[in-house]
C-alpha cells in the first residue's frame, strides 16, 4: 500500500502584529464558558445522556461526541469555515450537480452540506444526506432527502451515484478501506468521491507553538483514546493510498492552511481562525467529556484543568496553530 500523504510545508500563514497578547478572544466575546437505513422510530429518537451532554441511540457507541443542540451549532459553524477555507465552495471535484446528478453526503450531520448543495443546484436529482442521528431540520430543498443510517455496514443502495461526499469523519469510522471500497462499489462508472479532512496534528510555522501547549495535549489525548478504540483521529494522511487501493483513478489531493485563532493577517484566514478559535473553546467539552473520562479514564478534575487551558490558550493568542486540511477527489474509472 502506498505511503501516507505527509503534508508539505505550506507558504506561510502570516501573523497580525497589531492583535496583542491576550487579545487572542476579542472576536469570540467574553462569556466563552465552558446496511440498513433506519426509519424514524421511537428507539432512534431514545438519545443516550451522559457527562451531562445528549448522544445518539442508534449504533449506541460508535460515535464518541454529542448530538445535542450545542453540538449542532458547532456543526453548523464548521461548515461554514471549511466553506471559507475553500474560497466558498462546498466541493472541489469537476462535477456539476445540476445535470441530474445523485448525491451521497455521508455522516451528514445536521445536514447544512446537503441544504447548502439543493440550494444552490436545484437540478441535482437527488441528494441523500445519512446520519447516525435524525437532526437534521424538516425544511429542507426537495432534491433533498435524510436517512438513519450507519455507513459502516453493508450498503444496499437501489442506485449507484454520480458523486459521493464525505467529510470530517475522523474518530468516527472503524475499518477506512472498507468504506472507500463500498463508496467504489456504488458510485456509477465515471461518477467521483471527495473527502475532505483535517490532519489532526497541530503545527506553527513560527515555533509559537509548544509540546507543552493545552491544545497539543488535546490533541494527543483524543488520537490516543481513538486508537484505543479502532476509530482514526488522524485519517487524511492516509486516504489518498486507500483511494487508489480501491481503484479509482485521477486521484487529486489539494492542501489548505486550517488556523486556530484569529492571529493571521489575511481576512479570510482571520475568519477561518477566529470560528476555529470558537470551535476550540466551546467545543472542547464535547471533544473531551467521553473519550478522556470513559477511554482514558480521566478524573472530572483532570478533564475539566485541560479544557480551562485550551480555553486559556486561545484566549491568549500566542499561539499560531495549524491543521492542514487535505481535499481528495477521485473519479471511479468509464
Amino acid at each position: 500500500m502506498a505511503e501516507p500523504t505527509r503534508p508539505e510545508n505550506p507558504e506561510r500563514v502570516e501573523v497580525d502584529e497589531t492583535i496583542a497578547e491576550g487579545d487572542g478572544d476579542s472576536s469570540y466575546g467574553s462569556d466563552l464558558g465552558s446496511s440498513a437505513s433506519t426509519s424514524l422510530n421511537s428507539s432512534v429518537l431514545k438519545y443516550e445522556w451522559k457527562h451531562g451532554r445528549r448522544y445518539h441511540s442508534y449504533q449506541s457507541g460508535t460515535y464518541q461526541f454529542p448530538n445535542d443542540e450545542q453540538e449542532q451549532d458547532r456543526l453548523d459553524m464548521i461548515h461554514h469555515v471549511f466553506y471559507r477555507l475553500l474560497n466558498d465552495r462546498i466541493f472541489l471535484a469537476p462535477i456539476n450537480p445540476n445535470d441530474s446528478l445523485r448525491v451521497l453526503d455521508i455522516g451528514t450531520g445536521t445536514g447544512l452540506w446537503a441544504i447548502h448543495l439543493g440550494d444552490e443546484y436545484p437540478g441535482a436529482e437527488a441528494i441523500i444526506g445519512n446520519d447516525l442521528s435524525p437532526i437534521q431540520p424538516d425544511w429542507i430543498p426537495p432534491n433533498v432527502q435524510f436517512v438513519v443510517d450507519d455507513v459502516e455496514l453493508d450498503w444496499a443502495e437501489p442506485k449507484p451515484f454520480d458523486f459521493i461526499h464525505c467529510r470530517y469523519m475522523a474518530a468516527a469510522i472503524k475499518d477506512w478501506p472498507r468504506l472507500v471500497r463500498q463508496m467504489y462499489e456504488n458510485t456509477k462508472p465515471g461518477g467521483w468521491v471527495e473527502f475532505q479532512e483535517s490532519v489532526n496534528e497541530l503545527y506553527s510555522q513560527d515555533g509559537s507553538l509548544k509540546p507543552d501547549d493545552p491544545m497539543v495535549q488535546m490533541m494527543e489525548g483524543l488520537t490516543k483514546a481513538c486508537e484505543m478504540i479502532g476509530r482514526s483521529m488522524n485519517p487524511a494522511p492516509w486516504m489518498e493510498g486507500w483511494i487508489k487501493d480501491a481503484g479509482f483513478v485521477n486521484v487529486t489531493v489539494q492542501k489548505f492552511k486550517l488556523p486556530i485563532g484569529g492571529w493571521p493577517k489575511d481576512p479570510r484566514l482571520k475568519e477561518v481562525g477566529t470560528l476555529m478559535g470558537v470551535n476550540f473553546t466551546e467545543g472542547v467539552e464535547a471533544f473531551t467529556a467521553a473519550l478522556f473520562k470513559d477511554v482514558l479514564g480521566w478524573s472530572q478534575e483532570e478533564v475539566t484543568i485541560l479544557n480551562a487551558g485550551v480555553r486559556n490558550s486561545i484566549k491568549k493568542g500566542s499561539a499560531h496553530a495549524i491543521f492542514d486540511f487535505l481535499v481528495v477527489t477521485a473519479q471511479k474509472p468509464e
